[in-house]
């Protein structure tokens, strides 16, 4: 079957997960990789900070393990804590071995592991964030792009975008023990749709950051991996937990650009229009408090003032040291007339991670079989109900290892369907469409109120009010996707509104606050009946 790809692993999406993984399978079995866009587009490639591990001798692993459990509001699973802690600086030396160089401390002579320049953000009790400059994620996306285009074992598809997961039963119309098959793939290209078909697929296609009006991701996370999931029938878990970064570029032309949080880190300090500090006065760490905690202090006072941005002003430590520590975010804020050196920086919260995602095990393995799922698509336990900064690579890395290991146990089966026995897509009817303004306006009312009902601040009656305006456009979506042939922005909008779906749902089953789920109809933190996951 000529539109059929077979292969032992597919793996969906293109970030620190998805290449680290390829990487590692590629060992020990054939890989092809799927991305809707340029190798190289994803959250990863943005990441300012680092990764959070444990390097230096001041520092332990029980210290970080505190501090991620700490930040993770009493729902982190503790196993899984130490896990990915214990783990990470194996998966740094992954990393090192890979060719990634890590900024180091010009100060020191040593030549050991100690000579990295570390640096603190909130909610660390120590100083563990390795970093490239700030532009970590990118050097990491650069290299390992680089190695997995090189790799004779793994074999790219940039702009195909994963339409649907193929599984066992809706093939075979039996019930029983559900596996998953591989994928439907369309060619953005040339609009054919592809039958990708392996022995094991896994799910790093990122988060869902786009389902807000206000992000700092970039456009292509939109939910597309918690949303083929959920289709297909695996749990999603925690959804309601989405971490808003307290520090994004207030500007009409700047696009989603995050002033990352290793500024507060090196001393920068949050201001009002009238110039005062405020960040103490709803937390005694102030600017280092957990993320959760600064977003909602940004939240009040701009709700308190009327203002539309606080400021974030770090010119006391010298033009010097702030050209040298932060060069992409001194260069970029130039390019809208900023000088950081000199003027403090405009910034308001945004929606910037999903601690929620597609409910894994230890493994990496979803409910599911045969379908693993990595990275922000995820739901590893890690984080709970609130992400400490800088711990999302470091998991990436962990879980991409994981699944690779639990990959070697299926190297050798059988793929679950033959292509035989995979029927191609089949269109029907559908025609071209011919009112594309139809899904520019369902998405933008999706990302608005999501925005304003479902955001940092909620309450029960926002939420019913959202669950009611995403049924209604689910109808609308639903007619699109059947009567039109498939584009890149309908399968967007298609799973944009299943993540926030999902989001609106979980958000009403917690009746408590807790971290980054704050409801105003129910400010206190219930542990008795909430202290555990929210299962979809």
């Amino acid at each position: 079957m000529s539109n059929t790809i077979t292969s032992d692993f597919l793996i969906i999406g293109s970030g620190i997960a998805g290449l680290s993984l390829a990487l590692k399978a590629a060992e020990f079995g054939r890989v092809c990789l799927v991305t809707k866009r340029h190798l190289q587009d994803s959250a990863t490639d943005n990441a300012q900070g680092g990764l959070a591990v444990v390097v230096s001798e001041a520092d332990s692993f029980e210290d970080h393990i505190q501090d991620t459990l700490n930040a993770g509001g009493g729902l982190c699973h503790e196993d899984v804590v130490r896990q990915v802690v214990t783990q990470a600086p194996e998966r740094l030396e992954d990393l090192i071995k890979w060719g990634i160089r890590f900024s180091e401390d010009k100060s020191k002579n040593s030549k050991s592991s100690q000579n990295f320049l570390l640096g603190l953000e909130g909610g660390h009790s120590q100083r563990r964030i390795l970093h490239v400059g700030d532009y970590t994620g990118h050097a990491i996306e650069q290299v390992l792009a680089e190695r997995a285009q090189a790799h004779a074992n793994i074999h790219i598809f940039e702009y195909h975008f994963a339409i649907d997961l193929i599984t066992k039963s809706r093939v075979l119309k039996k019930s029983g023990v559900d596996v998953c098959a591989g994928a439907y793939v369309l060619n953005v290209e040339t609009g054919e749709i592809l039958t990708f078909l392996a022995k094991a697929t896994a799910l790093c296609a990122g988060g869902a950051g786009k389902v807000y009006l206000y992000t700092s991701n970039p456009d292509v996370s939109t939910g597309d991996g918690m949303a083929m999931a959920y289709r297909a029938g695996a749990q999603l878990a925690n959804m309601e937990f989405v971490q808003f970064h307290p520090t994004c570029l207030f500007h009409p032309k700047a696009k989603n650009f995050l002033i990352s949080e290793a500024l507060r880190g090196e001393g920068a300090v949050l201001k009002n229009k009238e110039g005062k500090q405020f960040a103490k006065k709803y937390d005694a760490r102030g600017e280092l408090a957990p993320r959760d905690i600064v977003a909602r202090a940004i939240d009040s006072e701009l709700k308190r003032t009327g203002d539309e941005c606080v400021f974030l002003d770090i010119t006391h430590k010298g033009a010097g040291f702030i050209k040298r520590r932060f060069p992409r975010i001194y260069e970029k804020c130039l390019t809208f007339n900023i000088d950081i050196t000199s003027q403090p920086i405009p910034v308001v919260p945004a929606a910037h991670y999903f601690c929620g995602g597609v409910l894994t095990d230890a493994r990496g393995n979803t409910s599911l079989a045969r379908l693993s799922a990595v990275g922000e698509t995820a739901c590893t336990g890690l984080h709970g109900a609130n992400r400490l900064a800088s711990n999302s690579l470091p998991e990436a890395l962990v879980f991409a290892h994981e699944t690779a290991e639990f990959w070697k146990t299926v190297q050798d089966v059988d793929l679950p369907l033959k292509p035989e026995d995979v029927r191609a897509w089949d269109p029907g009817s559908a025609r071209d469409p011919d009112e594309q303004v139809v899904i520019s306006q369902v998405w933008e009312e999706i990302r608005r109120f999501m925005w304003n009902y479902v955001g940092i601040a909620r309450t029960t009656k926002r939420l019913e009010r959202a669950k009611r305006r995403i049924e209604l456009l689910q109808n609308e979506i639903q007619e699109q996707y059947w009567d039109f042939y498939i584009t890149p922005d309908l399968l967007e909008l298609r799973n944009i509104a299943v993540a926030a779906e999902q989001v609106i749902n979980s958000a009403l089953m917690r009746k408590e606050s807790r971290c980054l789920h704050s409801n105003l109809d129910f400010p206190e933190t219930d542990d008795v009946h909430w202290k555990k996951d929210t299962i979809i």
